[in-house]
């Protein structure tokens, strides 16, 4: 008695609740366990309160139904439907909830719950879910609703899988013909074929109807086998079994039946093999796809006009009439001539990547890009460039393969390109590898505008940046042109605080090409630094380093920089700091720089002639302006230098670019490790280092002793200081040297203003009797330099020129050199000893600057 009054009974509501749920259950009993494990659950379940034994059903229903209590627990949404699906099922295209990303929702409904249709529904729904293959539609979530109208209900399975199409729509969308719809139909064929014989070879499956409507396509145009509901084990070992091997055979059309199927011939179907069923279905989907519409009756598949001519053979052995001799699919794939086409191979050698070996991943690559114009364009953009992808962001594809990405990204808009090529090339550029690295800076130009400022900055350059100090002079080079591109899109912080820095490297560089193209570079970056910065940098990196370097064409290079750049001096600048080094050019041992030299001093005489015609009504900065604005040469020096990065040993009319045709060949047609290339001729350069160290006396660049603040950096000194100074700071100190006591009259006299000590190296240096001292006078301390440009021509002034030996050149001079007219042995100063007896004529240099002025109309 006491132990009946413990247990409550149970409610009407209860009973119905358990009553409804065991039917469900029972219905999907061989979806998840056995029959024997189930009824150890619902005889455990019987022995809980109603509370427990609600809670447990509700929990058992969920994850034998799939997932969710109903569909506004589906984490999906529906969308539009496609027109056609297999069967009784509806196909919609979806999002999920989550994250927005698409997939495809197919539901079947019925208003019977022992209805047929539902049971082989969730017959596929349970196949579908455990049978996984990269060519089975993938499975992602499945649920059960039902829905009360009154006194009836209705039951709706929903199965969510990846975003596909039916095969039929995409046929029509892609529209493709000839050749090209051979090879797509081939490729997707091949695809099915495997399905196939994954089902009947390994898993002893039989899928029973394989036609047009049970294959879908992905996103990225592969074919997908799906319509599972008829899917059934081949039980031809079972000698014993008599009913029906296919459950749902019923469901099959009638034009898709092979003979035996159609007559229900059970005991025929037991003894073929397991793929005799599916390989006449797949004889189907031949036809339908290549006569461009579905199988009416199955007298049709005799018609064989539209069946190319290399699948003929195999489709009419999969259509034979004895299920003994039909074609195994996994022969077909094997054997058949149709399936050896240029997409399938390149496709399957995609797949297989990880498994090739170095070199046939290096011939793939590179025939890759042509290969990939004569393939269907939509098969390449949404199959191999996807697949290209990920091989190069896995490191599983050669450096070669990034020409072939690139290639292949040309053909995509401007937004499909940033999200499917883009991502892969900024992870590219942490890669250690230096012939990806390589391969990147050489396509810049393809994608580097494509990139934005924050990506650039935060995660492109910090690894460009190691290409500065790499050993190899070729990508020490292609670091450099690459900032052309890149440098537009970087922060003031990291241009002033880190790019400069390794350009007043880069600008003694043992390397004269990657000297000169600095120069140019830094020419064509001015806009993007702030004022301050190009007023430490510039006037000091195209002066006292670029018109200084003993390489000519680094020479031109800083000349046409310092016009392209015009606009950025005031006058203060220009007659103290700009015109007295460039005049010093007109007379360079190369034409082409002394060319370049005139055309300068004539552009920055010309502005400072309109500042003064303008008097005081504008300030300094704006008649500098005016003067550029008035000069339409200075567009086409600022394109001569973007030209000398990004053309390529292109030759050029115009006059500009004559100093770009002289680097670039030789910057760029290293395509080695090395530059080495260039070579500074060893005569030339001597007399050129002379000529343009004149006013401070100091030293090339290139040399190890070099006192002007960048061979500083570039030797290691005061390297406590590299972390707050870019390089162009330590060539002030050039300012602090005091004038002798005669050059201190003459700039009395004068009355002009000299930032720097340009006038210091008068005729009378070469009496010094100290080599790399303080010049001082020695003839006579009242001759005045500037009187004698004054002075009329001298017929005698180029005699003691011309008489004096090469003995009795002074090294200690630096415009004996370039005073002189050019002689024969050029190199002799330097092989002899440094002579203090012999001394120059007084009147030398003021002969030769008479000469220079005098032809340039001053």
């Amino acid at each position: 008695m006491m132990r009946q009054s413990m247990v409550k009974p149970r409610s009407t509501e209860s009973n119905l609740f358990e009553h409804r749920l065991n039917k469900i259950l029972a219905d999907r009993i061989e979806l998840e366990v056995g029959t024997s494990s189930f009824f150890f659950i619902f005889l455990s379940i019987s022995l809980f309160t109603d509370h427990r034994r609600k809670k447990m059903l509700k929990f058992l229903k969920g994850v034998v139904g799939g997932s969710g209590a109903g569909l506004k627990d589906l984490p999906y949404n529906i969308g539009d439907p496609y027109p056609s699906a297999w069967g009784s099922w509806s196909h919609f295209r979806g999002t999920s909830k989550d994250d927005g990303s698409p997939v495809s929702i197919f539901s079947l409904s019925g208003s019977n719950p022992q209805d047929g249709h539902l049971a082989a529904g969730r017959n596929g729904v349970k196949r579908l879910r455990t049978v996984r293959h990269p060519n089975i539609l993938s499975f992602l979530h499945s649920t059960e609703v039902e829905s009360f109208d009154g006194s009836s209900s209705k039951v709706t399975i929903y199965i969510v899988t990846e975003p596909v199409m039916p095969l039929s729509e995409k046929i029509k969308e892609l529209g493709l013909e000839g050749t090209q719809r051979d090879e797509y139909y081939a490729w997707g064929l091949h695809q099915i074929a495997k399905a196939v014989s994954f089902l009947n070879n390994d898993c002893k499956l039989v899928h029973g109807n394989v036609c047009l409507s049970s294959v879908v396509v992905t996103q990225t145009l592969d074919w997908k086998l799906y319509a599972f509901d008829v899917l059934s084990e081949y039980d031809g070992a079972n000698a014993t079994a008599t009913g029906p091997m296919l459950q749902y055979e019923w469901l099959v059309g009638s034009q898709y039946k092979p003979t035996e199927l159609a007559k229900c011939d059970w005991a025929t179907i037991r003894k073929s093999p397991p793929w005799a069923i599916d390989s006449w279905g797949l004889g189907c989907l031949i036809y339908e796809i290549f006569s461009g519409m579905k199988l009416g009756k199955t007298e049709e598949l005799r018609n064989t006009a539209s069946i190319p001519k290399s699948l003929l053979p195999d489709y009419q052995r999969l259509l034979s009439s004895m299920p003994s001799r039909r074609l195994n699919t996994s022969k077909l794939i094997e054997n058949s001539e149709y399936f050896q086409n240029k997409l399938v191979d390149t496709i399957h050698f995609m797949e297989i990547l990880s498994l090739k070996d170095s070199v046939e991943k290096d011939t793939f690559f590179r025939k890759l890009p042509n290969l990939a114009e004569q393939l269907p364009r939509p098969i390449v953009l949404k199959k191999l460039l996807p697949l290209l992808a990920s091989a190069l962001e896995f490191g599983s594809a050669a450096a070669p393969a990034l020409t072939a990405l690139l290639k292949m990204g040309s053909w995509l808009s401007a937004e499909e390109f940033s999200l499917k090529v883009l991502p892969t090339i900024v992870k590219l550029f942490a890669s250690n590898d230096r012939a990806v690295r390589v391969a990147l800076l050489q396509h810049i130009d393809q994608f580097g505008e494509s990139l934005s400022a924050q990506v650039v900055d935060e995660q492109v350059y910090p690894h460009v940046a190691t290409g500065f100090a790499d050993t190899s002079a070729f990508l020490r080079e292609l670091t450099l042109k690459s900032m052309l591109i890149l440098a537009p899109k970087l922060s003031q912080r990291t241009l002033s605080g880190s790019l400069l820095k390794y350009l007043s490297k880069l600008q003694v560089d043992e390397e004269p090409a990657i000297r000169t193209n600095t120069t140019i570079l830094l020419g064509n970056i001015a806009s993007y630094l702030n004022e301050g910065t190009r007023k430490r940098v510039l006037i000091n990196a195209f002066t006292v380093r670029a018109l200084r370097d003993t390489f000519s064409p680094a020479r031109g290079a800083g000349v046409m920089a310092l016009c392209a750049t015009s606009s950025y001096y005031d006058m203060t600048e220009i007659a103290t700091r700009i015109l007295p080094n460039i005049v010093v050019l007109i007379i360079d041992p190369d034409s082409d720089v002394r060319s370049k030299a005139f055309q300068a001093v004539d552009q920055f005489l010309q502005i400072v002639k309109q500042y003064n015609e303008k008097g005081n009504a504008e300030d300094t900065s704006g008649a500098g302006s005016l003067g550029i604005s008035s000069m339409p040469g200075n567009a086409s020096l600022l394109g001569w230098a973007m030209s000398s990065l990004t053309l390529k040993g292109k030759a050029s009319d115009q006059a500009p670019v004559a100093t770009a045709n002289s680097v670039t060949p030789a910057t760029t047609t290293a395509s080695t490790a090395s530059l080495g290339l260039i070579e500074t001729p060893s005569t030339a350069p001597v007399h050129r280092v002379s000529s343009s160290t004149d006013f401070a006396d100091q030293l090339m660049p290139p040399s190890p002793t070099s006192t002007d603040g960048w061979g500083e950096i570039e030797n290691g000194i005061h390297e406590e200081h590299d972390s707050d100074k870019d390089g162009w700071d330590d060539i002030e100190p050039l300012d602090e040297p005091k004038p002798s006591p005669a050059l201190a009259n003459i700039q009395a006299a004068q009355k002009r203003p000299v930032s720097q000590p340009v006038s210091q190296p008068k005729p009378q240096a070469s009496t010094s009797l100290r080599p790399k001292s303080t010049v001082k006078a020695a003839k006579d301390e009242d001759d005045d330099l500037w009187g004698s440009i004054a002075a009329p021509p001298p017929k005698s002034a180029s005699r003691p020129l011309n008489v004096k030996t090469a003995g009795a050149v002074d090294d200690d001079d630096p415009w004996a050199a370039i005073a002189a007219p050019p002689p024969t042995t050029k190199a002799k100063p330097l092989s002899a000893g440094r002579g203090r007896g012999n001394r120059a004529a007084a009147p030398k240099l003021g002969a030769q600057r008479i000469n220079r002025t005098s032809s340039t109309g001053m």
